[in-house]
């Protein structure tokens, strides 16, 4: 059986980033769903991201998104967020939310536009120097919809050459962070479609390249802050629930082909109820055992909505 104060050791060490973009009004492709209360600019995003942590314990990190959450001074951004208790996590750029990326980014065939989003790539790592933040986190909207639309081939290259860039912009202790995602949003070929395109590419830049675990969701029609700590609840139950797999046993299984044997040591650890050993957890870390009751019961939520009045809430694309 699993140590239990090793399980508990490692879910106190664990570390959820959460998304500043998830505070701010979301919805489907067809409807932004406003809600009263929803952040005005970034620094109200990272006052509710703060909540999350307090309430959690696990969420030091906010992860920063330009230009959505651009500002004149970013070093007195990274100063207001350990005020709060948390620090700037990945900066992430923002290379498909313009006219000139009809056609892809850094893989565009225009080779003006590709100096366009290496640029902005560039001005990023820029904000992480002045937010002390170590993780630049791309994503690309890069691909074809039609056969024959552009050589596939010569837009990996492309690909290949803006990442290698960056790569050498980055300072010491940074670190690239290469997002895929199957079939989003082209219909025919997605530049970075999967885990191993991103692989590839990390490969052949270096030890700096890579992948990281934080939550990017959005939630659309429930209230926001809640929504969060039910998220990193959830983490924190699978979690849990992973390190709880008796990995002797299991491997014991597989080793002599015991096929229901190894399926009934997962779905033992699966079908435990965690919940208790992570009330417990919370309590010895000077936490509410129930993080989203102790918000609801904190007067944040009806603060935010009384005093978070006039302005332009965040959303989508701002």
């Amino acid at each position: 059986m699993p140590d239990l104060t090793a399980v508990k050791t490692a879910l106190r060490a664990h570390r959820i980033e959460l998304p500043s973009w998830a505070f701010g009004n979301t919805g489907t492709r067809f409807k932004v769903f406003a809600q009263p209360g929803v952040p005005r600019t970034p620094q109200e995003k990272i006052e509710d991201a703060a909540q999350v942590h307090a309430f959690t314990g696990v969420a030091p990190t906010v992860a920063v998104h330009i230009p959505w959450d651009k500002v004149d001074d970013y070093a007195a951004l990274a100063a207001f967020a350990k005020e709060h208790g948390v620090a700037i996590g990945t900066v992430n750029a923002n290379v498909f939310q313009d006219d000139d990326y009809r056609l892809g980014s850094v893989c565009n065939p225009d080779p003006r536009v590709r100096r366009k989003a290496v640029n902005h790539l560039l001005e990023c790592v820029d904000i992480m120097d002045a937010t002390g933040s170590k993780d630049l986190k791309l994503w690309f909207a890069d691909g074809t919809n039609y056969p024959g639309q552009d050589d596939i081939a010569a837009r990996q290259d492309r690909l290949a050459e803006a990442l290698g860039t960056v790569y050498r912009r980055l300072g010491p202790s940074q670190r690239m962070l290469l997002e895929y995602k199957l079939f989003e949003p082209s219909f025919y070929t997605t530049d970075v479609p999967d885990w191993g395109t991103a692989l590839l590419h990390c490969v052949a830049l270096g030890p700096a390249a890579g992948v990281a675990f934080m939550l990017d969701q959005c939630h659309n029609i429930e209230p926001k802050i809640p929504a969060q700590i039910r998220s990193v609840m959830n983490v924190q139950e699978a979690t849990a629930k992973a390190l709880l797999i008796d990995r002797d046993a299991l491997a014991g299984a597989q080793q002599a082909g015991d096929v229901l044997g190894a399926n009934a040591v997962l779905m033992d650890a699966y079908n435990t109820d965690v919940r208790p050993l992570l009330a417990e957890l919370r309590v010895e870390m000077g936490l509410d055992p129930d993080p989203v009751g102790a918000y609801l019961r904190s007067g944040y939520p009806q603060k935010i909505v009384a005093d978070r009045v006039g302005g332009t809430q965040a959303s989508w694309g701002s």
